[in-house]
């Protein structure tokens, strides 16, 4: 063998070495690509079933909370409903701090007018 072969047969070499490369880094981008698909679908089903478990235990708690707001609720309104009512001596009340306040009103006017 002489030099020119012996190049010509490491080339082969190296073509063949490059096809072996490149066969192996498109094996491992379709790995890579099965990998990521895989790992998508999981993350998504899992992440559909963790917020299906919070929708509910969000709207289990709200419900909760609105049932005891409205108790409450309807316990005041009750004991608003049982006092008794004083309607007259309201009335009186108003219409006195009504009244006092027009008297004074009118006394500043003559105050003033007096001035």
């Amino acid at each position: 063998m002489d030099d020119t072969d012996i190049l010509q047969h490491l080339l082969e070499i190296e073509g063949q070495a490059t096809v072996l490369v490149d066969d192996a880094q498109a094996e491992a981008d379709r790995r890579i690509k099965e990998a990521e698909e895989k790992n998508r679908i999981a993350f998504d089903e899992s992440y559909q079933k963790l917020t299906a478990e919070l929708e509910t235990e969000y709207r289990t708690l709200t419900d909760a909370v609105k049932n005891e707001y409205n108790k409450i609720l309807d316990e005041y309104r009750e004991s608003l409903d049982s006092m008794p009512r004083q309607n007259e001596n309201f009335s009186a009340l108003a219409f006195s701090l009504l009244m006092e306040e027009k008297c004074l009103s009118n006394q500043a006017n003559e105050c003033e007018r007096r001035s």
